[in-house]
């Protein structure tokens, strides 16, 4: 005889062996109990979490002769018969590959004959949502007001891309990603069953794998008990079939990225390749961990969410204390992005190498995680006595400008000995000299203020911007800006245009005028 793969051979026959989904079971019992069961089902939610099993189940216990608490009998005429696929009242059709109008109007003629047997006719289409639009409207009218014997049940994971009349006429439920703790139980049932050793670790890390998908916890588990068959199942024997790597692979990892070293990096990466792990694998797994010690540093009591022996729970509470919250976003940040890009990558190694690299040196990156990152590089390198080059000092500018290097202190602009009058009679009237020009200069020379520079040279300073442009890219205009001057004075006067970057900036450079000939005529009077 063939050999049966576990997920066939283990298939759950009665409400009591479907796991993880007790909210859907309980409410389907209710319904059988009372006799208030519906005509039309949706079933929907990620691969593998029981949707058509539950079909089938329910299938068989509305028709069952003798119904159980838990479902079908499975013994009398008609479970057996729907259990060989022999029977007539249970049409299972696969919408993938009869999505065609075709095909649903074969359902709506034969829905119009009642069964031959048992109460009720029951057709399963699995992968609901690959049906065309014109196959959904052959389907909408039946569907809304099928025969009292008859009751369909849609299942489908994507249920967004049903339409709208399709769901307003179904009784949705959803089938939630099974947990761990409940797939590795189910794992061990099964395996004692079977008479096969299977170290409890390698149970946990093969259902963490199949996230929450029972069929691909067991579909994994065949795989990696015929490799080894006739062996004790153990962690690092999942391990190498599932071609993932040791957590403690992971820690040398984070360790040798804390350091920046990118050559132990690379060479430990090296390692992983040459072993045979899979590339993919690698970065949902480190990803993952990265996620646990995320975790571990928000809170103190997260045991129960971390799938991790009591060994690595502690390395990783040790590897919490020695990095901030920030990083390890960024980290994960990185490796998310990388996860997408590598799925279906030519060249995933150089791919896992840029993001090594990025680790290490956040100054690949201008985001303001990795800035954070590189200030606290430049300060560790300060508190440890060295001084950082000048290129490794972070700075979040404009692009195409250049950081400066901390200035020595600003020493203050010492006061003129002396004011010409024909300076003071200018800054006195400013304002009256700014109105008779014309505009924009009138406009700019508002803002504008005044100090002495050499050789009683009259400083006009501006803010940098559209002002300061006006004047040193046009050199005409600080021409025409003298003459205005020098028929007001009477004589020539010297004028230069000056920029700075803010009030702080003119402070620290230039003496004010009218505020040094505003004092002066408050000590005359």
């Amino acid at each position: 005889m063939s050999y049966t793969a576990l997920y066939r051979k283990f298939r759950p026959d009665t409400f009591a062996d479907v796991k993880g989904q007790e909210h859907i079971v309980t409410t389907l019992k209710n319904q059988i109990r009372a006799n208030r069961i519906g005509h039309a089902y949706l079933f929907t939610g990620t691969r593998g979490t029981g949707k058509t099993t539950v079909a089938k189940i329910l299938a068989k216990t509305v028709n069952c002769e003798n119904p159980t608490e838990d479902g079908p009998c499975g013994e009398c005429r008609i479970c057996r018969a729907i259990a060989s696929g022999a029977s007539m009242n249970v049409i299972e059709i696969d919408a993938a590959s009869n999505n065609g109008v075709d095909s649903i109007r074969e359902i709506v003629e034969e829905v119009s004959y009642s069964p031959a047997e048992g109460k009720y006719k029951v057709y399963i289409i699995d992968e609901v949502h690959m049906l065309s639009i014109g196959a959904f409207n052959a389907l909408l009218k039946t569907l809304e007001e099928p025969p009292s014997y008859v009751i369909f049940i849609l299942a489908t994971t994507e249920v967004h891309k049903l339409p709208i009349t399709i769901l307003s006429r179904c009784q949705r439920y959803d089938f939630k990603r099974i947990s761990i703790a409940t797939i590795a139980e189910r794992m061990r049932e099964l395996v004692d069953a079977e008479n096969v050793k299977v170290e409890e670790k390698a149970l946990r890390y093969i259902a963490k794998t199949a996230d929450g998908s029972m069929r691909d916890a067991l579909s994994l588990l065949d795989q990696c008990i015929a490799f080894h068959l006739g062996q004790e199942l153990t962690y690092d024997k999942a391990l190498d079939v599932l071609g993932a790597v040791d957590t403690e692979v992971f820690s040398r990892l984070l360790r040798f990225v804390l350091d920046r070293d990118v050559t132990g990096c690379i060479t430990l990466l090296e390692e992983i390749v040459m072993q045979g792990r899979e590339l993919t694998q690698f970065v949902t797994d480190f990803t993952w961990y990265l996620r646990n010690l995320m975790l571990v540093q928000s809170s103190d009591n997260l045991e129960d969410v971390i799938d991790m022996s009591t060994d690595n729970l502690a390395r990783l509470k040790e590897e919490a204390q020695m990095l901030e919250m920030d990083r390890i976003v960024r980290y994960i940040r990185i490796f998310s992005e990388l996860s997408g890009q590598i799925r279906y990558a030519a060249q995933k190694r150089i791919l896992v190498e840029i993001a090594l690299i990025k680790l290490c040196r956040p100054d690949m990156e201008m985001t303001t995680d990795s800035l954070i990152d590189r200030i606290r590089q430049v300060e560790d390198k300060v508190e440890n006595g060295v001084v950082p080059a000048a290129g490794e000092i972070p700075y979040h500018g404009q692009p195409g400008s250049m950081p400066q290097s901390k200035a020595a202190p600003v020493q203050r602009p010492q006061l003129p000995k002396a004011i010409p009058e024909d300076v003071r009679m200018i800054v006195t009237k400013w304002s009256s000299i700014v109105g008779n020009a014309d505009n924009p200069m009138r406009q700019y020379l508002k803002n504008a203020r005044l100090s002495l520079g050499g050789d009683n040279v009259l400083q006009v300073v501006l803010e940098d911007g559209p002002g300061s442009d006006y004047f040193s890219q046009h050199p005409g205009n600080r021409e025409q800006l003298e003459t205005i001057l020098a028929d007001f004075a009477g004589k020539e006067i010297a004028v230069s245009i000056q920029t700075v970057n803010g009030d702080r900036d003119f402070e620290d450079h230039y003496v004010d005028l009218s505020q040094v000939i505003h004092m002066e005529i408050e000590e005359e009077d």
